[in-house]
């Protein structure tokens, strides 16, 4: 996930990504976010890469890529979206609890970001999950999920075993190595 406080430059980002990767550009104050977004997609392209876009169908629309709905954007989802999913948009959806899960699969996301699994700089004032609750909810739903919040290269272990999909970091990829 890209984050204009913490990530850095997010085409330096994306052009590093292994293949098959997904990245989810947030920027969401970026004076130029569309030319960016448009720059990502060619390089998502390029690098077989899934770009996703948070927040903001017309841009995904734009760059013909799939977008990414924080928490309280799921909760008043347009029916241009819905329509736009049911013709086969790729959505992701953030969750931070059962709703959260519920709200993803109603919507047909194709996978849900449970957060936080452990305490992150991202939202220094939001309790993590744990690991004992995190498993619990990413196992009670159909939906895939994708573990998000304070995973970096001390802790990313811990979720061996954990009924997720994959994982999704900030900080743990703004470094260079």
């Amino acid at each position: 996930m890209t984050d204009e406080r913490r990530g850095g430059d997010p085409l330096a980002l994306a052009a590093r990504l292994p293949r098959g990767s997904m990245l989810i550009f947030r920027h969401y104050e970026a004076p130029d976010r569309s030319v960016l977004a448009i720059k990502l997609a060619v390089i998502a392209r390029k690098n077989h890469l899934k770009l996703l876009i948070a927040g903001d169908l017309a841009l995904a629309m734009k760059a013909r890529v799939g977008v990414h709905l924080p928490d309280g954007m799921a909760r008043s989802a347009s029916p241009r979206l819905r329509l736009w999913i049911r013709r086969g948009g790729t959505l992701t959806v953030a969750a931070h609890d059962r709703l959260g899960l519920r709200r993803a699969a109603a919507l047909g996301a194709a996978a849900a970001l449970l957060s936080p699994v452990f305490a992150t700089l991202s939202h220094p004032g939001a309790k993590p999950l744990g690991l004992p609750a995190f498993r619990r909810l990413a196992r009670g739903t159909k939906r895939p999920v994708i573990a998000l919040g304070g995973i970096d290269r001390t802790n990313v272990l811990q979720l061996n075993g954990a009924p997720i999909a994959g994982i999704a970091a900030v900080g743990a990829f703004s470094a260079q190595d």
